[in-house]
């Protein structure tokens, strides 16, 4: 497995990392527990050094999962996780970054995990009613502290990262990118090149949808969150399997897959982006640690983006309600 360094801060990982959230939430029902540590435990075989949770993933099962299985790795990988978002008494999630909450949840955050220190804390939403200085003024604390090694923030606008990034250096962005989510290029991408910053592209793969295994008749299960995505309606993935067919196409000439060439496609962008595809299955780690060795040339790169002009991306990423909570 090949290595990136996240901008100018000197985090070293995988090419590729491990999101973990799949594992515990989201997609139907939560997977084996000991699956998982076995599972986490074969991507650190295979060279993956970068896994990725969050402390509301769950709530909470998935730290205590990654920490569980990551034990007997310790110096040998870097874990990022995610404040900033809690359940209300309603069991509504609501972004709260207040100073105090912070210390709360970096102190569980630890325990959970098992570690001393946590190697990339990222904002997971930004909140709207603590400045943003504040929240990095205490992230600087934290890390003066030694209880945190990195500071991150999680769909945070370009302005936020500024403001952010001037009182605590920030080492990474963690925000959606894709072929069928490319808003980033727009401002996001030039602004972190500038800053010296590196991005973490999660959902790399579309939500599964780019690895060519879902289609207008794929069911999903009722508590799987792409039933209220709107780009998952059955009429958005007719609509979108445009896109799938031109990957398959590039797949074909490679002798790869979708799934690899939509990573190789990230990978070439920037040299210091890091996607974080998420899988409960060996065979899916396995394929996607494969894109690492495929290699885009100039010309397909070019008949891709030619290709990709042409397709008219249906549907919105996230409902309206949780779109408004995102900084982009």
């Amino acid at each position: 497995m090949q290595k990136r360094i996240l901008g100018k801060s000197g985090l070293e990982v995988s090419a590729l990392g491990l999101g973990c959230m799949g594992m515990s939430m989201a997609y139907g029902a939560p997977a084996d527990k000991k699956e998982m540590i076995a599972l986490m435990a074969k991507a650190v075989d295979r060279g993956i050094t970068f896994f990725d949770t969050a402390e509301i993933y769950g709530p909470y099962a998935n730290e205590e999962l990654v920490g569980e299985a990551l034990a007997p790795f310790r110096g040998r990988v870097a874990i990022a996780t995610k404040f900033g978002i809690r359940y209300d008494a309603g069991g509504q999630q609501v972004q709260d970054s207040r100073p105090e909450r912070i210390r709360e949840s970096v102190e569980g955050s630890l325990t959970r995990l098992r570690i001393e220190a946590i190697d990339l804390y990222y904002q997971h939403r930004v909140d709207p009613e603590v400045p943003i200085e504040e929240v990095a003024g205490t992230v600087q604390e934290l890390i003066r502290e030694g209880k945190v090694k990195h500071f991150g923030l999680s769909e945070a606008g370009v302005q936020t990262i500024r403001r952010a990034h001037a009182v605590q250096p920030v080492t990474a962005v963690e925000s959606e990118y894709s072929l069928w989510w490319r808003r980033p290029e727009e401002e996001l991408l030039p602004t972190l090149e500038e800053l010296g910053i590196g991005f973490v592209p999660f959902s790399p793969l579309g939500k599964g949808f780019l690895t060519g295994t879902i289609d207008e008749h794929t069911t999903f299960a009722q508590n799987d969150f792409r039933t209220i995505v709107p780009r998952f309606t059955a009429e958005a993935r007719r609509a979108n399997q445009a896109l799938v067919d031109l990957l398959g196409a590039i797949a074909k000439q490679k002798g790869a897959t979708p799934a690899q060439i939509a990573l190789a496609w990230l990978l070439t962008q920037k040299p210091w982006i890091v996607p974080i595809p998420g899988t409960t299955k060996l065979h899916r780690l396995d394929e996607n640690n494969g894109a690492v060795a495929v290699e885009l040339t100039p010309e397909n790169l070019g008949d891709m983006e030619r290709a990709a002009a042409q397709i008219t991306i249906q549907g919105a990423r996230y409902p309206e309600a949780l779109e408004k909570r995102t900084g982009l």
